[in-house]
């Protein structure tokens, strides 16, 4: 397992957290239980399987949902 920590555009609404939160949840290979985004800081944090999905593939589906991702880091777990 990965974790990433992804530093994104300023999120400009509380339900932006559900939206991104639920995205993420739908991804194979996230683990739903650490998904976690940081309204105030605009983070998401998030663990996941290389195997199953990449962190292109998390960046790509939030850019899709009209968020814009400024940075990933990732680490393993």
């Amino acid at each position: 397992m990965k974790t990433a920590t992804i530093q994104l555009e300023t999120l400009s609404c509380p339900s932006c957290i559900q939206k991104i939160e639920g995205a993420m949840k739908t991804l194979e290979g996230v683990d739903q239980k650490t998904v976690k985004v940081m309204f105030n800081a605009s983070k998401l944090k998030v663990s996941f399987d290389q195997e199953k999905v990449s962190i292109e593939d998390i960046e790509k589906s939030i850019t899709r949902m009209g968020y814009g991702v400024e940075k990933s880091k990732v680490v393993s777990a």
